[in-house]
Formats: C-alpha cells, sequence, structure tokens
C-alpha cells in the first residue's frame, strides 16, 4: 500500500517562513509528479506548486516568488520552502503524488492526511 506522510506545519507570524516535507513510502515501482496542494476554510483546495520528476516546477501566482519546492527523488520526498508567509496562506495543505506500484498498472493520485499552517500574530 501507497502512502504519504507530511510534516511541518504549525503557527507562523506573518513574514516568518516554514518548511513542510512529505514522504512517500509503500512498494513504490515510479513516481511521477509531486505537488503541495491547500483548503482554506469555506474555500476548495487549489494548487500550491508541482514538481515533475526531472524537476520542471509549476506555482499558484498567488505564491510564486515566495515558494520553492523541490524533490529528493532517492527518498521519495518533496519539500515546499514556505518564505514571507502571508495571513492568506493560512489552510490546510495536503500533499499529493502520482505513483505507481508495478510496470502493469496506470499511474494513481495519492493524498497525505494534511497539515495545518496557521500564519497569525
Amino acid at each position: 500500500q501507497l502512502q504519504l506522510v507530511e510534516s511541518g506545519g504549525g503557527l507562523v507570524q506573518p513574514g516568518g517562513s516554514l518548511r513542510l516535507s512529505c514522504a512517500a513510502s509503500g512498494s513504490i515501482f515510479r513516481i511521477s509528479t509531486m505537488g503541495w496542494y491547500r483548503q482554506a476554510p469555506g474555500k476548495q483546495r487549489e494548487l500550491v506548486a508541482t514538481i515533475a520528476s526531472a524537476g520542471s516546477t509549476n506555482y499558484a501566482d498567488s505564491v510564486k516568488g515566495r515558494f520553492t519546492i523541490s524533490r529528493d527523488n532517492a527518498k521519495n520526498t518533496v519539500y515546499p520552502q514556505m518564505n514571507s508567509l502571508k495571513h492568506e496562506d493560512t489552510a490546510v495543505y495536503y500533499c499529493n503524488a502520482r505513483m505507481k506500484i508495478t510496470r502493469w498498472v496506470p499511474m494513481d493520485d495519492y493524498w497525505g492526511q494534511g497539515t495545518q499552517v496557521t500564519v497569525s500574530s
């Protein structure tokens, strides 16, 4: 069984920084895109950033220049470094990965359990 385990959420002051991590585990054959999404109260889940296995990245306009996503393929882990945090970054952050367990099955989307990030003074 494949799973994603997140860590690193918490309370931070406006202008501060936070680094999340998400590790994929299980009998993984291949991981393609990994990324982060977030959901604020009363809002739909939205893209934060994604990173392909070769390293190309994609960011939401709202976080460009402030967030940096990276991954360690040897550890099956993805990290968003979040700087200059704002009140509006407050949300539950979810890790996502497209993975498969053998070459004979299609890729499938997996989600972490979510970690709370609160930006407040």
